[in-house]
């Protein structure tokens, strides 16, 4: 289930999986499949993405290059062009940021302004990207992208003939085709090598093998005849009246791109009607070669990149539904979800909107698919499944706290400071922890002694009275926080525009930390980036904690020796 014990290490951050995380989904594209270019512009998306944030995304995963089937590749200057100031700015605002590329250049420049996942579509078959990512502290997601289906076979029609004179024919003719196809080799070489033998593996530092992309062979080019063999008026006819096929110009532009041609190949797979003078006897295909070829390629993948110096707890893995598979072949490999969160690395669920989810809820517009979306994604994380990937960030996370409520108990610990300067201060303060003791799915474990401090921040009011609140819960971060927001709200806490952002208040609730959040946006930042600098926080944890300082620098806080911080507490004022 998602409530294990694997954690993702993605630069500064670390995720924990004792709840499933969610990545919304950030195309900054004009061509994207689902959301039609609609956060294309930087300041769109910047504010697209906070909006996530604030509605319960634990990573944002920025896009400038869609991949949809029929794509058109970007160069990677302008890929660059186009997430990098959105990155920059959801980092700024302590988002964990994942970077959705196949270049290597624009995912070293990402995480020069913040990213702290790649997300790498080809599954680090560049040695290039391997390179880099061994060097950077980031967090991996390793995908497959490629055809699962074997090869189709051609079977010869079979005549049987019991005679003795038909068998010894048979033999001889296959004796003769036998010598033919051995005379025929050195004439079927092309630079140097045989047709058909495979090609040569990029090898990465200590001689680890890269294999090469999982993409399938590319469409053989047609040969045309040369210009002696067709008679020029028949060449001047067909320049009048043939014009090249678009896949024919796009493979021109882009002669090397496979990840393109094997997504134009997978479209047509999946449209094309393909008849057959047998039925098929089950409903779905065999199961087991498809798990071998997606799973060999993560597993080794995997591998490879911990043999090349990447952290085993940096890799989390991804099937890529839609990648080259068809709607059968996504299915079958959803089904066995279970089996890839069992390779032992943290699993995603990227399904969001894709051909598959508009075949099995019969939903024709992608935009529309949402909540078929939810219900694959559910079945994903019951089998193991510990991030998923969706377009509809706030819809899916109000889905999911509603899952998680009744089906997983799991009680969280958390501080609150609580604070006040007008009214009778102490009392405002205990009024404030008996009604956080009636938020559902919430209880106060502990309480800190009252403390008085210095004003911060606008130091011309009346001193504070300060405490820290400890309590375990069951609700998300954000759903908790808005709890505390209507504590204080009826408590007479004035937010509006007009009133002082650090100035006098009735009460003032700050959620401090929670066990296994992080969380970066507008409305909330988990751990409270200034709890490290707050003399009437640290000084009441003591209380409640062993030297709070020392476990909030292991959390990753920048905490400030007491003569630097602020608020300092100047005296007691009595028990909770």
């Amino acid at each position: 289930m998602a409530n294990d014990s694997k954690t993702w290490r993605c630069g500064k951050y670390e995720l924990s999986f004792d709840r499933p995380r969610i990545m919304g989904v950030l195309n900054v594209t004009p061509d994207s499949f689902s959301d039609g270019g609609e956060h294309f512009d930087p300041d769109a998306a910047i504010e697209y993405g906070l909006a996530m944030l604030d509605a319960g995304a634990d990573i944002i995963d920025v896009g400038g290059e869609s991949t949809r089937p029929g794509f058109t590749p970007v160069n990677p200057d302008e890929e660059a062009r186009r997430v990098l100031p959105v990155v920059r700015a959801l980092a700024k605002e302590g988002a964990i940021v994942s970077i959705d590329t196949r270049h290597v250049a624009v995912a070293k420049a990402a995480v020069r302004c913040g990213a702290s996942i790649v997300n790498d579509v080809t599954g680090f078959t560049d040695p290039k990207m391997v390179e880099f990512v061994k060097t950077s502290t980031c967090g991996v997601i390793v995908m497959h992208a490629g055809e699962v289906a074997a090869p189709a076979r051609t079977h010869a029609t079979v005549q049987l003939d019991t005679s003795a004179a038909a068998f010894v024919a048979e033999k001889a003719r296959e004796a003769a085709a036998e010598k033919a196809r051995e005379a025929e080799k050195p004439a079927r070489r092309r630079r140097g090598k045989l047709l058909g033998e495979p090609k040569p593996e990029a090898k990465l530092p200590g001689g680890v093998v890269q294999p090469s992309l999982p993409f399938g062979e590319p469409e053989p080019a047609t040969e045309p005849a040369s210009e002696q063999e067709t008679p020029a008026a028949e060449q001047a006819a067909a320049a009048e009246t043939v014009a090249p096929a678009p896949e024919a110009t796009e493979a021109a532009s882009e002669p090397n791109d496979r990840l393109a041609a094997m997504m134009r190949r997978s479209a047509r797979r999946e449209e094309a009607y393909v008849p057959t003078s047998q039925l098929r006897r089950f409903t779905l295909p065999d199961s087991a070669p498809i798990m071998r070829r997606v799973m060999g390629f993560l597993s080794d993948q995997a591998r490879a990149l911990i043999h090349a110096g990447v952290s085993r707890d940096r890799i989390c893995i991804d099937p890529g539904p839609g990648f080259g598979k068809t709607a059968n072949e996504d299915i079958v490999i959803q089904r066995e979800t279970a089996k890839m969160a069992s390779l032992g690395y943290p699993l995603m669920c990227a399904v969001s909107r894709k051909r598959f989810v508009g075949a099995v809820s019969g939903v024709t517009e992608a935009a529309e698919r949402d909540a078929a979306t939810f219900g694959v994604c559910l079945g994903a994380i019951q089998a193991g499944a510990n991030i998923v990937r969706v377009h509809d960030a706030a819809g899916f996370a109000q889905f999911l706290n509603g899952y998680w409520a009744v089906a997983k108990p799991q009680p969280r610990r958390a501080f609150v400071a609580v604070g006040s300067n007008l009214g009778h201060r102490c009392d405002n303060i205990r009024a404030a922890r008996d009604m956080i003791a009636e938020i559902p799915l919430t209880c106060v474990s502990n309480s800190s002694k009252i403390y008085e401090s210095e004003p911060a921040y606008e130091t011309r009011q009346d001193a504070f009275a300060n405490a820290v609140i400890e309590i375990k819960t069951e609700l998300a971060p954000l759903v908790l926080l808005d709890e505390l927001m209507k504590i204080e709200a009826e408590l007479g806490r004035d937010r509006s525009k007009k009133a002082k952002a650090n100035g006098p208040r009735t009460i003032d609730l700050d959620l401090l930390w929670m066990d296994g959040e992080t969380h970066g946006g507008k409305k909330l930042r988990l751990p409270h980036p200034l709890i490290g600098e707050r003399d009437f926080v640290l000084v009441p944890l003591e209380d409640l904690m062993h030297d709070p300082a020392r476990f909030f620098r292991y959390n990753g806080v920048e905490v400030k020796e007491p003569e630097d911080r602020v608020g300092h507490i100047v005296g007691e004022l009595g028990r909770m």
